[in-house]
């Protein structure tokens, strides 16, 4: 899904804007709301009051700006090998994504997103895309609209609806949704092809969907993996102040995949740059930086596995808790090995329209590669603030602060580990 000719990418943004321009702030029938709007926002509300008068393509973007101020450090204090680089105080990386949304017929719509600048690929590519089936007009009018009027069906190769983090998730330059910077330590997204069906009935939701488990697409000799996840859940909006959220979810993947992409699959990369690389030598023995990508995540690194996620959110006036319980288990119970993960988001919104909050989070995961061995415990701490400027224009600003503690990180670059430090993102949405 990759393409190295930019030229192409951005003469065709342009073509889209140019012939469409008129019909870039459509409206589009069952819709997450690319800005502001969007915020809390999970699975696309059934309630509709877009009427279809034909065809109509919405074009949007995203654009993300951070200052990085971080500092880091391990057990090995001089620049040798073994030891974290030090980082200075200075802009990431800007990235850019492009949005495509297509009503194409009563109750059917197409989504396509485009990375057009990432940390890990420099490249421009497409991310993924699916199709969103809320009526199946194109049928036959009315056809199983009762049923209809509480399912939606996807399809296509994106992200998948495992958990509740992914929707308040960075992804690369799509910020405006997360109230920090970083992602969750465990990161459970990945981009599939798959199946899936939700059901809304009253203020209940159930999804059932099925997966390959595969990141990359080829027919692979001996790779017949498959993957089932499911999710059942109680969303209401009590009254005016208050609304509560419970849901809890399952993902499990078979023996017969090459691996699991689980906790492994935002190519985009890691939203804190640089940290956890490390000096090294090269192959002639030459003084060289292992750069790491993803440097302060947390990847089981099971070929297969179950994982359980329950996700509470709570938002009463301004107030808003989401919190996160999540384990993630080896599927070969030869072998053993598990990792749980904790969070916890407490947040305060004010102002008019909520354009200001303040909050933080605790995240921490522990666990172990298998029954024999030792143990590994990583906490991160974030507490920020942000502020909407408009519902398309927000910045924030945070101190984080990362740990890694255990018998397992003992002789490794992560022995004694840290970061901390502040980070300025600034992001637009549209």
């Amino acid at each position: 899904m990759k393409t190295h000719n930019l030229k192409f990418i951005f003469t065709l943004a342009i073509m889209l804007v140019a012939s469409l321009g008129f019909a870039q702030r459509s409206e589009i029938q069952y819709y997450r709301y690319n800005d502001q709007r969007g915020i809390n926002v999970f699975e696309t509300s059934k309630d509709n009051d877009v009427a279809f008068d034909g065809i109509k393509v919405r074009v949007g973007g995203d654009f993300n700006l951070q200052f990085q101020g971080i500092s880091q450090s391990n057990y090995i204090d001089a620049p040798a090998t073994g030891s974290l680089i030090e980082l200075s105080n200075n802009f990431n990386l800007p990235s850019a994504n492009l949005n495509l949304d297509v009503q194409l017929y009563d109750g059917l719509r197409l989504h396509m997103r485009t990375y057009l600048s990432s940390r890990h690929h420099t490249e421009a590519y497409v991310k993924g895309g699916y199709l969103q089936i809320d009526k199946l007009e194109f049928i036959q009018p009315g056809f199983l609209s009762g049923l209809m009027d509480f399912t939606t069906i996807k399809v296509g190769m994106d992200d998948i609806n495992y958990g509740d983090t992914h929707f308040r998730r960075s992804d690369n330059a799509n910020t405006i949704f997360n109230p920090f910077v970083g992602n969750y330590l465990m990161d459970a997204f990945t981009t599939e092809p798959y199946l899936e069906v939700t059901v809304q009935p009253a203020d209940f939701i159930g999804v059932i969907g099925f997966t390959n488990g595969r990141l990359n697409q080829s027919p692979t000799p001996g790779d017949d993996g498959f993957v089932f996840y499911a999710k059942l859940g109680y969303d209401n909006q009590i009254n005016d102040d208050l609304r509560i959220r419970l849901t809890g979810s399952v993902y499990n993947s078979s023996d017969k995949g090459t691996r699991d992409y689980l906790y492994l699959a935002d190519r985009a990369g890691a939203n804190y740059f640089s940290v956890m690389s490390y000096n090294t030598l090269d192959a002639n023995g030459n003084p060289t930086v292992k750069k790491n990508d993803f440097g302060g995540r947390v990847n089981p690194g099971f070929a297969y596995h179950t994982a359980f996620q329950i996700a509470p959110f709570v938002k009463f006036k301004g107030l808003e808790f989401f919190g996160v319980y999540e384990l993630s288990s080896n599927g070969n119970s030869d072998i053993g090995g598990s990792y749980t993960q904790l969070g916890a988001e407490a947040l305060y919104r004010f102002g008019k329209d909520e354009k200001f909050y303040a909050g933080g989070r605790f995240n921490s995961v522990t666990g172990n590669k298998t029954d024999v061995a030792a143990d590994e415990d990583v906490k991160r701490f974030n507490i920020g603030a942000g502020w909407f400027l408009t519902k398309n224009v927000m910045t924030k600003l945070e101190y984080v602060k990362q740990t890694y503690e255990g018998d397992a990180f003992n002789g490794s670059i992560f022995q004694d580990a840290e970061f901390d430090g502040i980070v300025l993102e600034a992001t637009i949405a549209f």
